[in-house]
C-alpha cells in the first residue's frame, strides 16, 4: 500500500493473543509506512503497545448495553476525525461496535473498508451463545472482508455470507532461544529431579480442556517415576482446578502466570495442549519452534498448525486417549525423537511475522478501493 495509508485497528480483548496479533500487525504496518492508530481498552494500551499511537475505546468483553452504546458513539467520533481508508477490528464484539460507529458515516461510503478478524468460536452453550450468534451475523453482513483464525470459523462465517471469509495468518511473536542457566533454574524450579515433566500453559478457563487434563493425569499416578504436571497460566477456573488435583491425589505444580515460558518448553519432557477449541494457539507455536513432543486435541485450527506428523492429536475431551498419548511419548524415546524434529521442521515451514503483515497489506489494497458495505 502506498506510504500514509490510514489504517485503524480496533480491539476489544487482549486475552488469547488477540492483542499481541493487533500489536504485531500495528508495528508492521507502521514500519511499512502506513498512518496508524489503535483503539481499545486502556489496558491494551498499556500492556503491548507502547510506541503506537493508542486511543482509549472501552469495548467491553461481554455484553453491557450501556457501554456498549457510548463505545459505538465514541468510536464513530474518533473514525470520523481520523478518516481511515480501512478499519481492521479484532474480534466479533469489536467487529460488531466497528461496524455501529460505521454505519452513517458519509466518508466510509467513498473510501472506507471494514476488515473483521475472527479470533474466537461462539460459546456452544448458554444465554452468551445466542448474544455472539448476533454478533456474527452484523459481523457477516457489514464488513467488507471476514478473516478467521482457523478453518472451521471461515467456513462458519461463510455459510452466514460474509465476504472473503479466509484464513488469517496469526504467527507467536518471535522469541529468543532461552540459555541453558534459564532451563535447569525452570526445571529446578520444578522440583522435580528424576522425574518426567509434562507441561500445560494456558489461561484456566473452561475452552482449554485442563479439567479433561487432570483427569488424564489421574491415570498415570501410580507410575514410577511419576510424571508431574506443571501447569502454567491464571484464571478463573485456577481453585477449582486446585481443588479436583487435591480431591484426586494428582501431582500438579500450578506456576501462575509465568514469564519464562521459553525455558519452561525446554524444561518439559511432552508439551500438552488439551483445548476443546482453539484458533492457531500461541502456545503450539512455541512449542513447535523449540522442537518439544507434543500432545494436543484435534480441535479448530491446531490441526492446521502441526500437521499430521508434528504433534500426537486427540479428541478433544477424550481423558484415556489424553494419557495414552502423552504415556507413549514418555516411554518411547524413539517417539519423543521423531516428534521433536517434526516440530522443528513444522515451524521453519509456518509463516512468520513478515508475511502476515505482507497478508495484512496485501488485504487492505485489495479492498480499499471497493464501495463499503451496506
Amino acid at each position: 500500500m502506498r506510504p500514509g495509508t490510514r489504517v485503524a485497528y480496533v480491539l476489544g480483548t487482549v486475552t488469547g493473543g488477540t492483542g499481541e496479533h493487533v500489536a504485531m500487525l500495528a508495528r508492521g504496518s507502521q514500519e511499512r509506512g502506513l498512518a496508524v492508530t489503535v483503539y481499545g481498552p486502556a489496558q491494551a494500551g498499556r500492556r503491548l503497545l507502547a510506541g503506537v499511537p493508542f486511543v482509549p475505546v472501552e469495548i467491553a468483553d461481554r455484553p453491557r448495553p450501556a457501554r456498549d452504546a457510548a463505545a459505538v458513539l465514541r468510536l464513530r467520533k474518533l473514525l470520523a476525525g481520523a478518516q481511515p481508508e480501512v478499519v481492521h477490528a479484532h474480534g466479533l464484539r469489536a467487529g460488531a461496535v466497528a461496524a455501529f460507529a460505521l454505519a452513517g458515516a458519509g466518508w466510509r461510503r467513498r473510501r472506507g473498508a471494514l476488515i473483521v478478524t475472527v479470533h474466537n468460536a461462539p460459546p456452544a452453550a448458554g444465554p452468551a451463545r445466542a448474544v455472539y450468534a448476533v454478533l456474527e451475523r452484523i459481523v457477516a453482513r457489514r464488513a467488507d472482508a471476514v478473516t478467521c483464525v482457523s478453518g472451521d470459523l471461515a467456513a462458519r462465517m461463510r455459510r452466514l455470507g460474509a465476504a472473503g471469509a479466509g484464513l488469517a495468518i496469526v504467527p507467536a511473536p518471535e522469541a529468543r532461544a532461552p540459555g541453558s542457566e534459564a532451563v535447569a533454574a525452570a526445571r529446578s524450579g520444578l522440583g522435580v529431579a528424576g522425574q518426567p515433566v509434562v507441561l500445560a500453559v494456558g489461561r484456566l478457563a473452561p475452552q482449554k480442556g485442563f479439567a479433561t487434563l487432570l483427569a488424564a493425569a489421574a491415570s498415570w499416578q501410580g507410575r514410577e517415576p511419576c510424571p508431574v504436571l506443571a501447569l502454567a497460566g491464571a484464571g478463573p477456573l485456577d481453585q477449582i482446578l486446585r481443588a479436583e488435583a487435591g480431591a484426586g491425589g494428582i501431582r500438579v505444580r500450578f506456576l501462575g502466570q509465568r514469564g519464562d515460558v521459553p525455558a519452561l518448553l525446554a524444561a518439559a519432557d511432552v508439551v500438552v495442549v488439551p483445548s476443546r477449541w482453539e484458533g492457531q494457539p500461541l502456545i503450539v507455536h512455541e512449542a513447535l519452534r523449540a522442537g518439544r513432543p507434543l500432545v494436543a486435541s484435534r480441535a479448530g485450527g491446531i490441526p492446521d498448525l502441526t500437521g499430521e506428523d508434528a504433534a500426537l492429536l486427540v479428541p478433544p475431551g477424550d481423558a484415556a486417549a489424553l494419557a495414552e498419548a502423552v504415556l507413549a511419548v514418555l516411554d518411547h524415546p524413539g517417539l519423543a525423537a521423531r516428534l521433536s524434529e517434526a516440530a522443528r521442521a513444522r515451524a521453519a515451514a509456518l509463516p512468520g511475522e513478515a508475511a502476515a503483515v505482507d497478508a495484512a497489506l496485501a488485504l487492505y489494497q485489495r479492498i480499499s478501493g471497493r464501495p463499503a458495505a451496506v
